[in-house]
């Protein structure tokens, strides 16, 4: 059975990909995706930078 507790959310190198494309791009449009791609996956940035901490400690 799945466990629907936890929220689900896109694979590690994906977010990784999302945080290279907000802070070194340098394309103000890339930019841009990359953080409403991770605003729309965890709710907002904080929440993503909670998950990936946490994805350091296992």
């Amino acid at each position: 059975m799945l466990d629907s507790s936890k929220p689900k959310y896109p694979p590690l190198p994906l977010i990784q990909t999302w945080i290279w494309m907000m802070t070194q791009s340098g394309n103000p449009e890339i930019q841009e995706k990359g953080q409403s791609n991770l605003i729309a996956s965890f709710g907002s940035l904080a929440k993503a930078n909670e998950y990936l901490i946490g994805q350091e400690k296992t």
